[in-house]
């Protein structure tokens, strides 16, 4: 059988986002506690991601990324959005989060900067097992807030990135 170079390349972009998500699975985590969910998403799941960004381009007047983003997501094979649930350690002095402890920041309804510093590690390995196979990627806010927005995540993942992933002869989110 022969396979085309689109063929081997679409089916390797796949398998590296699986790889993208066991390591952001794998990623140290605070105390050992493992509050990250991952997701990847392609066809209609995609294309829903990329008009919800069209959406929040749209409220925003075209101010900041969300359209240039979409534009993206629209040219990339598959997304991998990775998100932190919002947990507390339940600590009695902290106040990293900019708040007394575990309790007064839940009673805020703030980020436990734990969750929040474990999603940029687990995020940084991801991308860094993207490069080592040299699959193109580009880290996203824009993709990673609408997806929260559109309830893709469980409700208590308030925070998340996408990243794009694609195979070209020359990187689609480079010239942006």
């Amino acid at each position: 059988m022969i396979y085309t170079s689109d063929e081997m390349e679409k089916a390797a972009v796949f398998e590296v986002a699986g790889l993208m998500c066991a390591a952001a699975r794998t990623a140290p985590k605070g105390r050992g506690l493992d509050n990250i969910k991952a997701l990847v998403l392609d066809g209609a799941d995609k294309d829903g991601l990329s008009a919800e960004m069209r959406r929040i381009d749209a409220e925003c007047n075209g101010e900041g990324p969300f359209g240039r983003d979409a534009g993206n997501i629209d040219a990339s094979d598959y997304v991998v959005l990775i998100g932190a649930v919002n947990g507390k350690r339940g600590l009695k002095l902290c106040g990293l989060c900019g708040f007394a402890n575990c309790a007064a920041s839940a009673a805020a309804g703030a980020n436990c900067v734990f969750d929040i510093s474990d999603l940029g590690i687990a995020v940084g390995s991801a991308v860094s097992v993207a490069a080592d196979h040299r699959v193109d990627n580009r880290v996203m806010f824009s993709a990673g807030y609408a997806a929260a927005r559109l309830g893709l995540f469980p409700k208590n993942v308030r925070v998340a990135y996408g990243i794009p992933v694609s195979v070209t002869g020359k990187s689609i989110y480079f010239d942006r």
